[in-house]
This record gives structure tokens, sequence and C-alpha cells, in this order.
């Protein structure tokens, strides 16, 4: 598992979403992406840090940026973690992990003691061409929304 970094080229891929269509990297070629991967759906922080960005995503539209969520989650649980939550970006399962590898986010955890293989909460702010700008990993949940958004802000500037 390589180790992305900031320069580096995203990995393109393509998952299905929950609005029962497959959605590609590519797609959103020209606008800036969030992507951010979690570990499972409707926990809390999972579930905090997704209904930060929904509540935000006017915010992020206004910077041509679109936000994407990931999980191994199956299609049928981000259908109801949308539902639930009204959540208004795509969110895409990675159920075999090809992606989660890719990015280099499937890692071994630790809780207890106990060792566990499972994402570590990670966000990409991916640029136009498609070449990552900025990384956060192992992200707390509070405040992270802003400090992409600010982020976000400062390489739009910049530009």
């Amino acid at each position: 598992m390589t180790k992305l970094e900031i320069g580096d080229k995203a990995p393109s891929f393509t998952l299905p979403q929950t609005a029962d269509k497959d959605v590609s990297l590519s797609d959103y070629k020209g606008r800036y992406i969030v992507l951010y991967f979690y570990p499972k759906d409707n926990t809390p922080g999972c579930t905090k840090q997704a209904c930060g960005f929904r509540d935000d995503l006017p915010q992020f539209d206004k910077l041509d940026a679109t936000v994407i969520g990931i999980s191994k989650d199956s299609l049928k649980k981000h259908h109801n973690f949308t539902d639930k939550h009204d959540l208004n970006f795509p969110i895409l399962s990675d159920e075999n992990g090809t992606v989660c590898e890719e990015y280099g986010v499937w890692v071994e955890k630790n809780m207890y003691g106990r060792k566990y293989m499972g994402i570590e909460r990670t966000t990409f702010l991916i640029d136009p061409d498609g070449v990552i700008q900025d990384i956060w990993r192992k992200v707390k949940v509070n405040g992270h929304i802003d400090a992409v958004r600010t982020a976000l802000e400062d390489k739009k500037k910049a530009a």
C-alpha cells in the first residue's frame, strides 16, 4: 500500500452511489473535490461529519467544490444513512475496499488493545486537474469541515 502525498495524482475510481448510479472521479473534472473516507454509517462521529458537510454544502458549491464520502458500507446501509440524515452529496460504497487501499486509508487500528483493520478517517482535497492539494489524516470531526473550507478558500485565492 502506497501512502499518497500532496502533489500526487488522485487515483481514479468508479463506485456505486446511493442514487443508484455509478460515480467516477473523472465526472467532476474541472472542479475541486473534497473526498473523505469514513469508517461507518450511522455512528456518532461519521454522522456528525456527514451532517457537517451537508450543512456547509452551499459554501463548498460557491467554491466550485464537490463533496464525496466513501466507506465500505453496503449500498443499502448508505441508502438508510442518506435518507435518515437528508444527505445532499454522493456517498459511495467501496465494499471490496479497493479504493480505500489505493488511497491508503485501510489501515491497522487499535482499540482497547485489540488490533483490527479499518478505515482511517481521512480527507483529500483534489484540484480541478486531479492533483491532491491537501490531506487530513486521522481526522477529528470537530472543526474539520471549517479547516477544509478554509484550505479550499486559500487555494482558490492563490490560483
